[in-house]
């Protein structure tokens, strides 16, 4: 393994030392010119006047340059501070290993937990490692033995997303202990959901909206009519069936999307017959259930930050509020919208607004029964307000 080279740099901005000091993990793009660099690189960061400032290193990911891993002069960045912080990430975690009604969460959050651009998730004892830069996947060798040294497991799978965008790049890899035999069965709330970690960037379920379906599940879906937009593998259904919904809708152009469904509902014992499944894209599917006059009582809108079809092309930060306009006619009186998005650029203020302008053009009123953020496994930082980026509101329709 090559020798890491280490640089300086000196910040000669008083507001971005200031930031450093007070917690602020990410270096932006425009803060050093860093592209002459090898990724993985370690900065030393100093004050014009030549103090310390921050330990850091080059993983050039769409948010930033690189990530903050320690204020602390003397913390050497080896093998002891990457097992050191995963052992911490998983003694703040220790509830979640006691818990038999859920056994998927996530066992290291990037920033939250210390190092940016690094992840770690767990499946009923498979670990799933992401990493979303070349510069952290230099660590990878440290990452590793540390997860050996912490946790005991049956196989680790990893992902890497090293595209500026944080795009999927490459096939994802076993790494090492046992492959897993797919779908695996994890629980989340008593609920069985299959997951493929072997199979893209995505292993069937998001893992950030446990709290979210398990509302669903326990206030809100019982003798309901649910719909469910940009569907994925219909886990929000699921959780919408296993409450006691009357019926529910999954929608989603993926063509997959019906199969992954359909065995999303057969593990839970739930015949996909009794479903409704439609394969479509989701903006159309507005003027589909008008023309049928179709309406629901509970509809879920959690549509990815930027989505592209044949026709339509839609950015949550700019689209997000025709998206609720388009919504709201399916909406019984007195139904229940649950708005989501993952979009880290768009503020809680932001999207509460979006709601309002949505509702104010139907001239309807409407109350706010819930408000739900990333849960307690997805730890963040107050010194970095968008890794605390997931936003999901429960709106009552009025009037």
């Amino acid at each position: 393994m090559h020798k890491r080279t280490t640089i300086d740099q000196t910040v000669v901005n008083e507001k971005i030392e200031k930031q450093i000091k007070q917690g602020y993990p990410l270096l932006e793009k425009d803060w050093f010119q860093l592209d002459q660099h090898e990724e993985g690189t370690l900065i030393n960061i100093n004050t014009k006047n030549n103090r310390f400032l921050a330990k850091a290193y080059i993983g050039k990911q769409n948010v930033g340059s690189g990530w903050v891993l320690t204020r602390d002069q003397t913390e050497q960045i080896n093998q002891s501070f990457f097992t050191r912080k995963l052992k911490e990430a998983i003694e703040k975690r220790s509830s979640f290993f006691q818990a038999k009604e859920t056994t998927a969460f996530r066992l290291f959050n990037s920033e939250g937990d210390g190092i940016g651009g690094l992840q770690l998730d767990y499946y009923a004892g498979y670990l799933v490692v992401t990493w979303y830069s070349q510069g952290i996947y230099t660590f990878r060798n440290l990452v590793l033995q540390a997860i050996r040294d912490t946790i005991s497991f049956e196989g680790v799978y990893e992902k890497k997303r090293f595209a500026e965008d944080g795009s999927y790049t490459g096939e994802d890899d076993f790494v090492e202990g046992t492959r897993g035999e797919f779908p695996l069965l994890v629980k989340e709330n008593g609920i069985t959901y299959a997951t493929y970690l072997n199979d893209g960037p995505m292993t069937g379920i998001f893992l950030d909206q446990r709290l979210v379906r398990k509302q669903i599940m326990d206030k809100y879906a019982v003798g309901k009519r649910v719909l469910n937009l940009f569907s994925y593998t219909g886990a929000f259904s699921v959780a919408a069936a296993m409450g006691g919904a009357s019926e529910t809708t999954s929608v989603d152009l993926a063509n997959r999307s019906r199969e992954k469904t359909e065995e999303q509902f057969s593990v839970n014992g739930i015949d996909p017959e009794s479903q409704r499944i439609v394969v479509m894209d989701a903006f159309r599917y507005f003027q589909y259930a008008k023309k049928k006059e179709l309406v629901y009582d509970l509809v879920v809108l959690d549509p990815p930050s930027f989505a592209r079809s044949k026709k339509t092309t839609f950015r949550a930060a700019k689209d997000y509020s025709k998206l609720v306009e388009e919504t709201i006619p399916l909406l019984s009186r007195g139904g229940v919208l649950v708005a989501s998005t993952n979009a880290a650029n768009v503020t809680s203020k932001q999207f509460k607004r979006m709601i309002h302008d949505a509702f104010q053009a139907h001239n309807l009123s409407y109350d706010i029964l819930e408000e739900h953020r990333v849960p307690v496994d997805f730890a963040s930082t107050s010194a970095y307000p968008k890794g605390s980026y997931l936003k999901v509101l429960f709106i009552k329709t009025k009037g």
